[in-house]
C-alpha cells in the first residue's frame, strides 16, 4: 500500500500557504460532501478564552473516508459538532450542500426501555416516515448491521458491539450522504473493533456515505481511511495529510497499515514533543 504524504501548514504568507488552507480534495474524487472553510472555534472571551481550533479547512470527497486524528484536546470532536450543526463556529464557513448529515458517537445512546427495532424506528418516526413503513425499513436496517434476529431485543440484552450496530442503524435510517463517527468504537474490545471495522466498510461501500471519522487509534485511522489526517495541538490545525489508495483489502495487523500508523504516531509525538 503506497502513501502520499503530504506536509503541513507552511508559515502565514509563504508559498504554497493557500494550497493547504483551502483544503485537499483527492483527484477522481468528484464534488465535495464536506467543506470546511477557515473555521475558527473560540470558547469564552478575554483571558480564559479556549481556542479549540484556528482556522482549520478540509474537503471531503463525495464517498471518501477521512480519518481525523490528534492529541486530546485538539478539538475533533468539536470540529464534528460544527459539520453537524450542533455547535457553530466563532468564525469560518462549513458547507455540506444541501446532504443530509448523521452523527454516531462513542455511546450508543439507545433508549434502554425499547426494542432494537424501537430505537431504529425512532429515527424514521423524526424524518416522518409513515407508521406502516417504520417496521419494515427499521427491520431491513437492522438486517443490513446482521442484527435482523435481534430486533426484538432490548440494550441490556445485546452486547456492546450489538448495540453500536443498533446505533449505526438508527444513523443509516436518517438516510444520509455523510457520516460522522465520533470514536464510535473506542470503547469495544480488539476483536469486536476489528469486526466492526468490516461492516463500516462493507456499509459505506454499499451506499457510497462519505465519512469524517475521529478516532485515537492510529490504527484504526490506518485501517480505515482513504485519507488519514493530522491536527495540531490546541487550537487545532490540519498539519500533515496522508492519502492512502486502496488497493486491496486491509487487516488492523497487516503491515502496510502497520507502516502507515508508524508514520502517523511519529508525526503526533513530534507535535506533541512541540508543545511540550
Amino acid at each position: 500500500m503506497s502513501v502520499i504524504q503530504r506536509r503541513g501548514a507552511p508559515p502565514e504568507n509563504s508559498p504554497g500557504a493557500s494550497a493547504l488552507s483551502d483544503g485537499h480534495l483527492p483527484a477522481g474524487s468528484g464534488d465535495a460532501a464536506i467543506r470546511i472553510a477557515d473555521v475558527t472555534k473560540v470558547y469564552g472571551r478575554g483571558p480564559g478564552a479556549v481556542h479549540a481550533i484556528d482556522r482549520l479547512s478540509l474537503t471531503v470527497g463525495c464517498g471518501e473516508f477521512v480519518c481525523l486524528v490528534g492529541a486530546s484536546g485538539c478539538g475533533k470532536s468539536t470540529l464534528l459538532s460544527i459539520v453537524a450543526g450542533l455547535d457553530t463556529p466563532t468564525a469560518g464557513q462549513v458547507d455540506t450542500a444541501g446532504r443530509r448529515v448523521a452523527i454516531m458517537f462513542q455511546e450508543p445512546a439507545l433508549f434502554p426501555w425499547l426494542t432494537a427495532r424501537r430505537n431504529v424506528e425512532l429515527a424514521l418516526r423524526a424524518r416522518r416516515v409513515p407508521k406502516q413503513e417504520r417496521t419494515r425499513r427499521a427491520l431491513e436496517l437492522l438486517e443490513t448491521v446482521h442484527l435482523g434476529d435481534f430486533a426484538d431485543k432490548r440494550p441490556h440484552e445485546l452486547s456492546g458491539g450489538m448495540r453500536q450496530r443498533v446505533a449505526m442503524a438508527r444513523a443509516l435510517a436518517q438516510d444520509a450522504d455523510v457520516l460522522l463517527m465520533d470514536e464510535p468504537f473506542g470503547a469495544l474490545d480488539a476483536m469486536t473493533r476489528d469486526l466492526l471495522h468490516d461492516e463500516i466498510e462493507r456499509i459505506c461501500s454499499e451506499r457510497a456515505l462519505s465519512v469524517l471519522f475521529v478516532t485515537h487509534n492510529v490504527r484504526e485511522a490506518a485501517r480505515l481511511g482513504d485519507r488519514v489526517v493530522v491536527l495540531s495541538s490546541r487550537p487545532g490545525r490540519v498539519i500533515e495529510e496522508y492519502d492512502v489508495p486502496r488497493t486491496g483489502p486491509r487487516r488492523i495487523d497487516s503491515a502496510s497499515v502497520a507502516e502507515l500508523a508508524g508514520r502517523v504516531t511519529d508525526r503526533l509525538r513530534e507535535e506533541m514533543r512541540r508543545h511540550g
